[in-house]
């Protein structure tokens, strides 16, 4: 058998590589110079496997994503937040309002010669 028949045996049996091909992310002809070099040696392919890889971000997992993704949730906590910043941005507003308030006037600088009420 050659090399081309091996190959496509191989592609055969493993389906899910033809994902990657179907999903645009690789081309048969990335996987034949993969089989030429590696043949079937499953350490050159366990990145392609699916679920083995979890850095590898595919079409299918990010629709996956979005699909568990609930906006309701998201806006709550979004106006959580929103709330909290506005309690921290009067409390420091205030703060600083206050201090204003215990400072009455201009504050004269002290003269230099003049230490510890001397």
């Amino acid at each position: 058998m050659s090399k081309k028949e091996e190959f496509k045996e191989f592609m055969r049996n493993r389906p899910e590589l033809l994902e990657y091909v179907r999903n645009k992310e690789m081309t048969l002809q990335s996987f034949y110079e993969i089989y030429d070099v590696y043949g079937n040696d499953d350490n050159a392919w366990k990145a392609y496997e699916r679920g083995t890889n979890p850095g590898m971000i595919t079409p299918t997992k990010i629709s996956e994503i979005m699909k568990n993704i609930n906006l309701d949730e998201i806006q709550k906590h979004v106006n959580t937040a929103q709330k909290a910043l506005g309690i921290v941005e009067d409390l420091t507003s205030k703060g600083t309002n206050s201090v204003k308030d215990i400072v009455k006037g201009p504050v004269a600088a002290r003269p230099l010669n003049k230490f510890f009420e001397d």
